[in-house]
């Protein structure tokens, strides 16, 4: 998957997201941390994992291309659910 593209949920601040809802929307999507390094051009299984932590954050073309991926899978209630109260 390339970091080009929509902007799904534009009205989603990527800046507000947890870390716990990052966590929380991968596995909903059905990925594995593994399995966004390979769908995600640059993106590392440790990337995602300090992400995940709160150790370290990504950059915005790398967040939206993570929550791109993951809202391919989820409607766009459950990604709303997700940030919102995570």
């Amino acid at each position: 998957m390339s970091e080009q593209g929509g902007d799904p949920l534009p009205d989603v601040d990527i800046t507000d997201i947890s870390p716990m809802a990052w966590r929380l929307l991968r596995v909903a999507a059905g990925y594995n941390q593994r399995a966004v390094e390979r769908a995600v051009d640059d993106l590392m299984q440790a990337h995602v994992s300090m992400l995940e932590s709160g150790s370290r954050g990504l950059s915005r073309s790398r967040r939206r291309a993570l929550l791109s991926l993951y809202a391919a899978e989820l409607d766009d209630g459950q990604v709303r659910t997700l940030v919102e109260h995570f």
